[in-house]
């Protein structure tokens, strides 16, 4: 098993469930620190490691690109094995892959004069608080960063939507299903249903689901004591740049105007243009190892959208894998894949400018 793979079956085998990423984070650090770089596990739990390129050569600026990861995982137990070619495992594709990919391609360049090579396995990616990338944010300011998450080895992912969730509880006296009072479970479900509705009318004549708000119905739980009937809903919506949540709020005063609710964890949707020096070092590295050097806009959210609007620097995302497999029993990346990524990565480092 040659480093690169070592590297990633040691990650992918480490359990790292979001808020126990501990272990795997003091495995990144140990690599690192034995692969040239200067390591260390940060205040919140990341994995911080650089490569420093020493003093510009014409007495510049500083300069930094940050290659900025997650560590965590969702939970489930995927069986981690190599069959064929193919690792299986937890978080191999979301996105142990890519930090992975990150490391090994920064530990086998140098980096230019003047330039800082960073790499930040990031924790709490998978759950709201994005502790990881919000603790990260205030202590660097690049001048460009690559986002860890699946585009494919061959592709850029250079824009995320936003993102806004939603919690309500309704309340009601109980009462026999044959009386004259609506369930409070209808009452829920009507909510639902009008969200549901302004969505399809909103989309309509957006035919780009970038462009488009996307619900989700996360959670819908009933019980009761006997006296009161209670719902607890969680929705879920994807925003496209610039949406105005305000109407969502709306939509609540007028259908359930009494209903106990919250929205929350509202992420603004975040991209560079394909154009970016940065997002044409990769689309060439891509060409260069044969690859279609395509460029995509994802309809989830990542940690782009935390440090994309505090560093405003060109930003892409970037890794191995399908991301449809994502979170799913069947996770799995191809070996040669990575291995390739790995390559265009490295490549592109050499062609922007930030290491030789």
């Amino acid at each position: 098993m040659n480093t690169n793979i070592e590297l990633l079956h040691s990650l992918v085998a480490t359990p790292s469930v979001s808020r126990e990423e501990s272990a795997a984070a003091e495995l990144l650090v140990g690599h690192m620190n034995s692969h040239g770089f200067d390591a260390h596990v940060d205040e919140v739990g990341n994995a911080v490691g650089i490569r420093a390129g020493g003093p510009p050569a014409d007495g510049g600026p500083q300069r930094s690109i940050v290659l900025l990861g997650h560590i965590d995982t969702v939970p489930g137990e995927v069986p981690v094995r190599i069959e064929s070619g193919v690792l299986y495992g937890r978080g191999s594709v979301d996105a142990k892959g890519s930090i992975a990919t990150f490391t090994r391609a920064v530990a086998q360049v140098d980096p230019t004069p003047g330039v800082d090579l960073i790499v930040v396995g990031c924790v709490e990616e998978e759950v709201e608080t994005s502790r990881g990338a919000r603790h990260a944010r205030e202590c660097f300011a690049p001048e460009a960063c690559i986002i860890g998450e699946p585009s494919g080895w061959d592709a850029v992912t250079i824009g995320y939507k936003g993102c806004l969730r939603f919690t309500a509880d309704f309340v009601a006296p109980g009462g026999h299903s044959a009386g004259p009072l609506p369930a409070v479970a209808e009452a829920a479900a009507a909510l639902w249903q009008a969200f549901k509705s302004w969505c399809d009318q909103y989309n309509e004549d957006r035919p780009r689901l970038f462009d488009q708000v996307l619900p989700s119905l996360q959670e819908f739980v009933t019980s009761t004591d006997g006296l009161y009937d209670r719902v607890h809903v969680r929705f879920g919506f994807r925003l496209p740049p610039e949406f105005d949540t305000a109407v969502l709020e709306e939509i609540v005063a007028t259908h359930a105007p009494e209903v106990s609710h919250e929205f929350y964890g509202h992420e603004s949707a975040w991209g560079s243009k394909g154009t970016t020096p940065l997002a044409r070092a990769l689309r060439r590295s891509i060409l260069k190892h044969d690859g279609r050097g395509v460029l995509k806009k994802k309809t989830g959210t990542s940690d782009m959208n935390v440090v994309g609007p505090r560093w405003g620097c060109p930003i892409v995302a970037y890794g191995p894998g399908d991301s449809t497999l994502d979170h799913t029993p069947d996770e799995h990346l191809p070996l040669d894949e990575y291995e390739r990524a790995i390559e265009v990565l490295r490549g592109a480092l050499i062609e922007g400018g930030w290491a030789r």
